[in-house]
């Protein structure tokens, strides 16, 4: 069975039923939604989700951008997922939500990646009674403690995003960091998923950095932003643009 096939099955149901051509408004209180802006309000939707632009306050602030009309679902961003992180079979810290689409006359399909958002104001981090659940003070990260953590699953239920499971081996809850442990901490630049991805789907970068391709991808006002659940206040560091 595909990596892609068993997570998030909420989440995959909503997203069956939501589309990318909402205008101006976002579906509240929904599971999974997203959130369009005009190309010329780039920079009110940064400032609605995120710090305020030029002001990031994490050195270096990792974010992530996933380009929406690339992902081919190929599998490999969740093969090297799992592989680098020791992901189980029933685990997942990355997952692919996919949905019918109509082009014209034919039926094609789009892909959704899906993963912890490194939220500002994140709910877990909150809700988690013994502090296993920290935001990083350097980088912006949320880290998992596996000796702290009690397997309450309370910040399971708190994440927006249904982005952790609970690691029966280790009994503690797991989710992705932007593989900060198993390669960032390390020296490696990028997360694995970046690395394997043979589309380009994923630009990881350091969103404080004015010169990276992060910061100019996103602050280019051609370019249509998205985030996932804007609603909840998390402030998330992962945004959705259309190429």
């Amino acid at each position: 069975m595909s990596r892609s096939a068993h997570p998030l099955p909420l989440e995959r149901r909503r997203f069956l039923k939501l589309g990318f051509t909402i205008t101006g408004i976002f579906l509240g209180g929904s599971l999974l939604s997203l959130v369009p802006e005009a190309a010329a309000q780039n920079r009110n939707i940064l400032e609605k989700i995120g710090p305020v632009v030029g002001s990031y306050p994490y050195k270096p602030h990792y974010s992530m951008a996933i380009r929406l009309n690339r992902c081919i679902d190929c599998e490999l961003c969740l093969d090297a997922c799992a592989s680098n992180n020791h992901v189980p079979t029933y685990g997942y810290r990355l997952a692919i939500l996919h949905r019918p689409k109509q082009i014209g006359h034919l039926q094609a399909t789009e892909f959704l990646p899906v993963l912890c958002n490194q939220c500002n104001n994140p709910p877990c981090v909150k809700v988690c009674p013994t502090k296993a659940t920290i935001k990083d003070k350097t980088t912006g990260i949320i880290l998992t403690d596996d000796k702290l953590c009690i397997g309450c699953k309370t910040c399971m239920t708190a994440c927006p995003y249904n982005a952790r499971y609970f690691n029966n081996e280790k009994h503690a809850v797991d989710k992705c960091d932007f593989c900060y442990q198993s390669r960032l901490s390390g020296g490696t630049v990028l997360p694995a998923c970046v690395e394997a991805c043979p589309a380009d789907v994923f630009l990881f970068g350091d969103l404080a950095d004015k010169e990276s391709a992060l910061y100019r991808l996103l602050h280019t006002q051609e370019n249509k932003i998205w985030a996932l659940r804007p609603e909840t206040g998390s402030l998330p560091n992962v945004f959705y643009v259309e190429n």
